[in-house]
């Protein structure tokens, strides 16, 4: 059994799996293993791997249940101290396994960590999935050190230091396989999206710690599923959000909290509708419904977990939609924490 099972979850990316394998090839520790974790895919990125890497261990789901479900189906069925979710669309450089590996070594408080993330296409600026480490606002509106919103910041060395964060990104996390199945996984009623940052929140609200290394750095291509503006992904973005505060929030001003992020919600739509977006509009609209329909299931969930109050959390105790779009502030430092 490897230490560290890197697993890369594949549907339909046959060409990033041409473009990426190579590199995380040849950056790996020897207590690492790669292992691709394919989703039902339809085009020849089975035949790929068995003709160009026989000796990868490849993983075959039985159904594409999205991010969520194709994960938790494949690490089922793989033994190791700490799993890799590594996204397809990932280029790997050097020494990026390393300074994570010691840092969660050398502290078993710590059950999630991610490296830095940056742009592969433009590696001079942060990536907009995970960036520097994510945070989130009293509201559950989330953000990352040098990413607020669509504002990307350049890297110039800001971030390279290693801090307890709130989430991690999903793109590249580091968790411990123990915390992984201790908490179930990841909720595969998101599909995908937003998943990784409800998973973050019940492993704090379980005790355990999520981390940032900046000595670690992955390169992202990014919306290599579903690109940005799809309406598609605003559904899931806008619907598991709401889930994800449901789940996870503390008890103290709960509805209220809630009410303020619909609200803000319907803001939202009505922009979209305004500016004459109406497949985003639809997006938030049809997230709603499914949402109110859902209820009672997710209030079970919630029923079922723990939460910690926003105090024992790195939580922003602000509004992050004020501070951007009344405060124009466009960058992680000029927060008032």
């Amino acid at each position: 059994m490897s230490k560290v099972a890197i697993v890369v979850l594949n549907w339909n990316g046959k060409h990033f799996l041409e473009q990426f394998i190579p590199g995380i090839l040849s950056h790996l520790p020897e207590y690492t293993e790669l292992i691709i974790a394919d989703n039902c895919s339809t085009d020849d990125s089975i035949d790929f791997v068995k003709q160009h890497y026989p000796n990868l261990r490849l993983v075959i789901n039985k159904e594409n249940g999205g991010f969520a479900k194709g994960y938790n189906d494949a690490l089922k069925v793989i033994e190791a101290d700490y799993y890799v979710l590594l996204n397809s669309d990932v280029e790997i450089k050097s020494n990026w396994i390393e300074p994570i590996y010691e840092l969660m070594e050398s502290d078993s408080s710590i059950g999630i960590c991610q490296p830095k993330v940056k742009d592969q296409k433009n590696p001079d600026l942060l990536e907009y999935a995970g960036a520097a480490g994510g945070y989130i606002d009293y509201l559950g509106f989330p953000f990352c050190r040098g990413r607020i919103f669509q504002d990307l910041e350049k890297d110039s060395g800001q971030f390279n230091d290693i801090k307890q964060i709130f989430w991690a990104t999903g793109a590249a996390m580091f968790i411990r396989s123990n915390v992984y199945h201790d908490l179930n996984g990841l909720d595969e009623d998101f599909f995908a999206h937003m998943e990784e940052i409800d998973l973050c929140w019940r492993a704090q609200n379980a005790g355990h710690k999520v981390y940032y290394n900046g000595l670690s750095e992955v390169y992202h291509v990014g919306g290599g599923t579903l690109p940005k503006k799809n309406p598609r992904k605003a559904y899931l973005n806008f619907r598991n959000n709401l889930v994800m505060m449901v789940k996870n929030s503390p008890r103290k001003n709960f509805y209220l909290r809630l009410l303020f992020k619909m609200i803000l919600d319907g803001v939202a739509a009505l922009k979209f509708f305004i500016e004459g977006d109406f497949g985003q509009f639809k997006a938030v609209f049809n997230s709603h419904m499914s949402f109110y329909k859902d209820f009672g299931k997710n209030m079970k969930k919630r029923k079922k977990l723990n939460q910690k109050d926003y105090k024992y959390l790195p939580v922003y105790n602000k509004s992050i939609v004020k501070k951007y779009y009344l405060g124009n502030i466009k960058l992680f430092e000029k927060l008032n924490w």
